[in-house]
């Protein structure tokens, strides 16, 4: 009878090291396999979130330059006191911060009168009469630190999660997390300053590495909304539909032969919602249907307010509508029309904040009476703070400089604590007086109050999982309800 040859202690360890590798490879290539194929399935489809969140939208504000948080969010008299003086020692300092501070410098202090607003007590700058009506539904994040303080790297960072070209932007992770329940309208919808495009330009709410599906959609804030959507006057609904089907005939066949092509699915979906958007597009846009109270609301009867209310308002409209992630941008480029007050800082304040102050509540304001508050998150940010000094002698006219260590954010609706603080920064609002909030926190804290969970919210990219933090995040409990 033929016996089995006993395996050897070596034999039997090696065998066994084999077949555990060859299962850990399977899995690996299963999941590979899954998570090439999953954005293939109708992309945008609505998904379930991580965990129950009352938000189900979120209206991103940025303000393009680096907005001046001792000039708007955070009340530091100490430096009417130093104002013309040098900034005393401050020990355990580093960086560009240590360097600039080495060299002549003097104090600045805020040009402004703060006063405390609602039953927070929350101090704000003048410059906000209506968003100061708000203070009790929002929640401040202070000394938020950010990994570069130049405008194209810092502006990458705050509204993608690296400075490094390439990333997917908040609004691409939202929409590739939870997809969209409207398919006549994109997931994700940006509309810039109506003066010119952000800094990084197209790469704020690019897709990434993530299927061109997520990328945002720019929505023009005057005139035709999206370029080419207009249908030619010489060709029927009809005949446009047959051409359009003639068309996802031939790219499917395409894309049959050759898998993975997301660029080319998110093509074929990009022509059927185009002829779905022919419709709802337009009548988007249509601000002459809302009331002449919801108008002065956003300050669209004012020059000044009338260009970021018309942001505001189409925001709101979108959220109603049911489009996951919109952004607005206000600033263009590094110019007048940007937060980069290198010099003037007040006249240059003055100017922002009454652009965006008013259009800000109003859009507050007026998702709270519709009951769509607590179903939006409403984020502000900008892509770093600025010093409470300047180098050099004291000027007529004084400005501030960048600050990667300063920078204050705010949220409000959805599961946001309202009134509610996290982080602090010294009493020069140079740096945190604690521990610093890196932004990833911060973007981890989106991703929460989204329904998101940060360490789920992953997508294989050259051979490792990414996610918007990088390195994961830390969810700011203490800002959620």
């Amino acid at each position: 009878m033929f016996q089995q040859p006993l395996l050897s202690r070596r034999d039997l360890l090696s065998r066994s090291f084999n077949g555990i590798g060859a299962l850990a490879l399977g899995g690996m290539l299963l999941d590979e396999s899954r998570a090439a194929d999953a954005p293939m399935r109708r992309p945008l489809a609505a998904q379930s979130p991580h965990h129950v969140r009352k938000a189900k939208h979120c209206i991103f504000l940025f303000m393009q330059g680096g907005a001046s948080q001792v000039d708007s969010f955070e009340y530091k008299p100490v430096l009417r006191e130093l104002h013309g003086k040098p900034l005393p020692r401050i020990p355990e300092l580093s960086g560009e911060l240590q360097g600039r501070l080495s060299f002549p410098h003097v104090c600045v202090a805020s040009p402004f009168e703060f006063k405390p607003h609602g039953r927070s007590g929350r101090y704000l700058s003048e410059l906000y009469p209506h968003l100061a009506t708000h203070v009790d539904e929002m929640a401040f994040i202070h000394g938020i630190k950010t990994d570069n303080q130049n405008h194209g790297p810092s502006t990458l960072h705050a509204t993608t999660g690296s400075q490094f070209p390439g990333s997917p932007s908040i609004g691409s992770w939202i929409s590739y997390g939870l997809g969209t329940p409207n398919q006549n309208l994109p997931s994700f919808v940006t509309i810039q300053d109506p003066r010119g495009a952000p800094v990084n330009g197209a790469a704020v709410w690019a897709n990434g590495y993530l299927p061109a599906a997520y990328q945002g959609t720019l929505l023009r804030p005057t005139g035709t909304p999206i370029l080419n959507l207009d249908r030619p006057a010489d060709l029927t609904r009809a005949q446009q539909r047959r051409e359009f089907d003639t068309l996802k005939w031939l790219n499917q066949r395409h894309l049959a032969e050759r898998a993975g092509g997301t660029e080319l699915e998110a093509r074929i979906d990009a022509y059927e919602l185009a002829f779905r958007m022919q419709a709802t597009a337009p009548e988007l846009v249509d601000l002459s249907r809302e009331t002449q109270h919801i108008q002065d609301l956003y300050g669209l009867n004012d020059d000044a307010t009338a260009g970021f209310g018309r942001q505001c308002l189409l925001a709101r409209r979108l959220v109603e509508r049911g489009v996951r992630h919109t952004l607005l941008i206000h600033g263009v480029q590094i110019t007048g029309h940007s937060w980069d007050d290198h010099g003037n800082v007040k006249g240059g304040m003055i100017k922002h904040s009454r652009e965006v102050d008013r259009p800000i509540a109003g859009l507050l304001t007026d998702l709270k009476q519709r009951g769509l508050l607590d179903e939006t998150l409403v984020v502000w940010a900008s892509e770093m703070g600025r010093t409470p000094f300047k180098n050099g002698g004291m000027s007529k006219n004084p400005g501030r400089d960048h600050n990667s260590h300063g920078l204050v954010m705010w949220m409000a609706g959805g599961d946001v604590k309202g009134g509610a603080t996290a982080g602090e920064t010294d009493e020069f609002g140079l740096r945190s007086k604690d521990e610093p909030i890196p932004l990833r926190n911060v973007h981890a804290t989106i991703l929460d109050l989204m329904g998101l969970d940060d360490d789920q919210l992953r997508y294989l990219h050259a051979g490792r999982y990414r996610q918007l933090t990088d390195i994961g995040g830390e969810v700011l409990s203490e800002i959620i309800a």
